[in-house]
């Protein structure tokens, strides 16, 4: 019986990078095919209702797309090595990780690549190579530059060398604290990766570890990190510079400091902006209307509520409410609702920050699930 998975991707795409990782370090069987593959037009597509990637096809020809439900779907099939451990104080920071670490550090990822020109033409070959494998070096700058126009998208700013510095800083402020964490740990949690570990790669090594730009900072500034990227590529748990640590989750429900220092530098980057995301979420549902929310919702597997005007005490912020994000978001905040009060202020002393604290304690009033590739409400 045929028991391997096949996941479409590309190494250019920064969810990909997650779910490989994952499969590499599970030791689940797969084959990964790029989604210039026929099958993927064909077959896979058609099944998802999605072109983006990853999507995962099973060995029994079910089709999932999006990083987070495919790891949620394979952890209950391959239990060893788990990825989102089940003590509270470690299973809350792998989902703030989820947000803030994948979503949160989308945005330096996303201006770094496209505001570097060094970056330019890597990115338009590899782009091209991801859809034209064999192709030619006409091909993969036609085709890169066709793909290059799509993801550019809007709401990049100028690229000037004050904005490039600046977006510099920000990189080594985060290279930094990694280098503090690996100085003395292999993976965010202790001896084996977990969803905190692979939330990051869409970064460290879609992104940051291949663009020229964000390669050399990382390599000039970071040597560990660059180690670390290296390792989460291999199948095998154990580092040579880590021989020693046994292959499991630090005992006690312990998060290592430098860890909660980097979890903490996420939240004051990129926190209040999914705090806002979660205000706007909830008043966008009372004011259209729980029906209303679906039908919009059920047009995209990825919808984007524009400009929606969210209320704070005294202030109104005109805000795009990325659903996508605020359903990843509820996952922290769901779980840790749901904890006992004991637990729910351990948690909170432990966290010591009120960006991380507020993420956690915003209501979740309205729900939401995804199903069948779409987002739903529930209220």
């Amino acid at each position: 019986m045929n028991e391997t998975y096949t996941l479409y991707g590309a190494y250019a795409s920064y969810y990909t990078a997650k779910v490989r990782s994952y499969l590499r370090k599970k030791a689940i069987p797969f084959v990964e095919r790029l989604p210039s593959d026929p099958m993927f037009r064909s077959q896979v597509r058609p099944a998802s209702g999605s072109h983006r990637i990853p999507q995962l096809q099973t060995p029994t020809g079910e089709v999932l797309q999006d990083s987070i439900t495919i790891v949620d779907f394979l952890e209950t099939r391959f239990p060893q090595l788990p990825a989102i451990p089940t003590t509270p104080n470690q299973r809350v920071f792998v989902h703030l990780m989820e947000l803030l670490a994948s979503e949160g550090l989308l945005s330096l990822a996303w201006r770094h690549r496209w505001l570097f020109e060094e970056n330019e033409p890597f990115i338009t070959l590899d782009f091209g190579r991801s859809f034209r494998p064999q192709g030619s070096d006409a091909d993969l700058l036609k085709y890169g530059a066709l793909i290059s126009g799509r993801m550019i998208g809007d709401g990049l700013p100028p690229s000037t060398e004050e904005v490039r510095a600046a977006l510099d800083d920000e990189y080594r402020a985060l290279l930094m604290l990694l280098e503090a964490h690996f100085l003395r740990h292999p993976y965010f949690l202790g001896g084996q990766p977990t969803q905190a570990d692979y939330s990051i790669m869409g970064a460290l090594h879609a992104h940051l570890g291949r663009d020229p730009a964000g390669l050399r900072m990382m390599q000039n500034h970071a040597p560990r990190t660059v180690r670390w990227v290296e390792q989460m590529l291999l199948p095998e748990i154990q580092s040579p510079e880590f021989y020693s640590t046994d292959i499991c989750l630090a005992p006690d429900d312990l998060i290592p400091e430098t860890a909660l220092n980097l979890l903490r530098h996420l939240a004051d980057a990129y926190g209040e902006n999914f705090l806002l995301g979660a205000r706007g979420w909830n008043q966008a549902v009372a004011k259209l209307g729980v029906a209303a929310m679906a039908e919009r919702l059920s047009e995209n597997d990825q919808p984007v509520l524009d400009r929606f005007s969210v209320q704070v005490d005294d202030a109104v912020f005109e805000q795009p409410i990325q659903v996508y994000a605020e359903w990843l978001a509820q996952r922290s905040r769901r779980f840790f609702q749901d904890l006992p009060d004991d637990d729910q202020a351990s948690v909170c002393g432990l966290l010591a920050h009120p960006i991380l604290v507020n993420l956690l304690t915003t209501p979740v009033t309205y729900p939401l699930v995804r199903r069948s590739q779409r987002f739903q409400v529930e209220g």
